[in-house]
C-alpha cells in the first residue's frame, strides 16, 4: 500500500493559529483554497480540515474546497454529537460522488464546547460507545441497502444512502474513517469500527505498543473489517540543515514561552488521556528517538503542536521513515506559517518520503 500524505489546515476565523503570522483572510474561501490548491501544487495529497464550535463548519468548507481543486482530498473532522449518522452519511456519500472519491472522514469524540451545540452526552463512556454506533451505522448506511438498526444512541428503519459512496477507484466501497484516541475506550472502539487509527507524535517504543495492544484488540471485539491501518498527525520543523532546524525550533519555543504565538491549544488538556501522554513525554527527556522535540508542550503546545519533528529533509525522512517500519501509513504533518510550509515541507520532505525504499 502506497502512503498517504496530507497538510493541516487550520479552518479558524481567528488569525494567530499555532503562531502562522497572517492576519488577514483566516476563514475566508479565498484563503482556505489557496492553502488547498498550494498542497496540491506541492504534492500532498490533500488536507486535515480543523474542527470546533465557533469555527467555520468544516463540512461546508470542504464541498467549496472540492469543488476548487483537482486532486485534493479533504480529511473532514465531525463530531457524532453534531451529526446524526444517517445524515452525515448521506451528505459524505453525496460529496464522495461529486468529487469522484476524495472524502475522507476524522470522527472526534474529544469534548468541545458541546452544550452550544446541544449535545447533553459528556460522560467519556457513554461518547465513545455513541461513537462506536455511529461509526458502525455509518459504514453500514454506506454499504447496505434498507438499513434497520436499533443502538443505545441511534435508530433508523429501512434507510437507503442515494447516491451512495464513489466506488470505482480502485476497489474501494466507501470514505475512509480516521479515528483518534489513547484511552482503553476509545482504543476499543478503533479496534471495532475504524479504518484508520490516528496517533499524536509518540516516541517510537510507545507507538509500537500501542500498535501491538490495538492489533490484539481487533481480534478480542472480533472486527470485522479490513485490517485496521495507522496514521500519524505530527508537526514537523524542517530547513535545509539541521542546525538551522533546531534554531527555528527554539526560536519559537522561546516566544511561546514569552506568550507571543502561542498555539491556540482548545483541547482539554487536562483529562484528555492521549493529550496528557504526550505532555508527560517531557520527563523522559528534551529530545527523544533521533529528533522528536518533547518541549512545545511545556509552552502551550497542545494536540499535534505538542511534540515536533525537527531537522533537515534527510533527519525528519529518517525519522518518518521509522514510523513507518511500525506500520505508519498515513501521514498529517504541518507546520507554521501554514501556506510557506506547504512548500517547503513538500519539496523538501515529499520526495525522500516517496522515493522507492532499500
Amino acid at each position: 500500500m502506497s502512503p498517504e500524505f496530507l497538510w493541516y489546515i487550520p479552518n479558524t476565523v481567528e488569525p494567530g493559529h499555532r503562531g502562522d503570522p497572517t492576519t488577514s483572510g483566516w476563514g475566508s474561501i479565498e484563503y482556505s483554497t489557496d492553502l488547498a490548491r498550494t498542497a496540491e501544487e506541492h504534492g500532498w495529497d490533500g488536507a486535515l480540515l480543523g474542527t470546533g464550535w465557533g469555527r467555520p463548519d468544516t463540512f461546508t468548507v470542504a464541498t467549496a474546497l472540492a469543488a476548487r481543486t483537482t486532486t485534493f482530498k479533504p480529511l473532514i473532522a465531525i463530531r457524532p454529537g453534531y451529526w446524526r449518522p444517517a445524515n452525515f452519511a448521506s451528505a459524505a456519500a453525496t460529496l464522495d460522488q461529486l468529487s469522484r472519491g476524495r472524502v475522507l472522514v476524522n470522527i472526534v469524540s474529544g469534548l468541545d464546547n458541546p452544550e452550544a451545540y446541544g449535545d447533553g452526552n459528556v460522560d467519556p463512556a457513554a461518547r465513545y460507545a455513541r461513537t462506536r454506533e455511529f461509526l458502525h451505522l455509518v459504514r453500514r448506511l454506506w454499504t447496505e441497502e434498507n438499513v434497520t438498526f436499533r443502538g443505545e444512541h441511534f435508530q433508523v428503519t429501512g434507510s437507503t444512502v442515494a447516491p451512495g459512496p464513489y466506488t470505482a477507484a480502485g476497489g474501494r466501497t466507501h470514505p475512509t474513517l480516521y479515528f483518534g484516541g489513547a484511552s482503553d475506550a476509545a482504543e476499543r472502539v478503533s479496534a471495532a469500527e475504524a479504518d484508520v487509527q490516528l496517533f499524536w507524535g509518540e516516541p517510537l517504543d510507545g507507538l509500537a505498543q500501542r500498535i501491538d495492544r490495538l492489533k490484539t484488540l481487533s481480534e478480542q471485539v472480533e472486527r470485522r473489517h479490513e485490517p485496521l491501518e495507522f496514521g500519524l498527525r505530527i508537526t514537523t520543523v524542517v530547513r535545509d540543515t539541521t542546525e538551522e532546524a533546531w534554531r527555528d525550533a527554539e526560536a519559537k519555543v522561546a516566544r511561546m514561552a514569552d506568550g507571543a504565538g502561542e498555539t491556540n491549544w482548545t483541547g482539554n488538556r487536562r483529562t484528555a488521556v492521549g493529550q496528557q501522554r504526550l505532555l508527560d513525554l517531557a520527563r523522559r527527556g528534551e529530545v527523544l528517538d533521533t529528533c522528536l522535540y518533547t518541549t512545545p508542550g511545556r509552552f502551550g503546545g497542545g494536540g499535534a503542536a505538542t511534540t515536533w519533528l525537527v531537522g533537515s529533509p534527510d533527519d525528519v525522512a529518517t525519522a518518518l521513515d521509522n514510523y513507518r517500519k511500525l506500520g505508519i501509513t498515513h501521514f498529517v504533518l504541518s507546520d507554521t506559517p501554514y501556506k510557506q510550509e506547504i512548500g517547503r515541507v513538500g519539496d523538501q520532505l515529499l520526495p525522500r518520503l516517496r522515493a522507492p525504499r532499500g
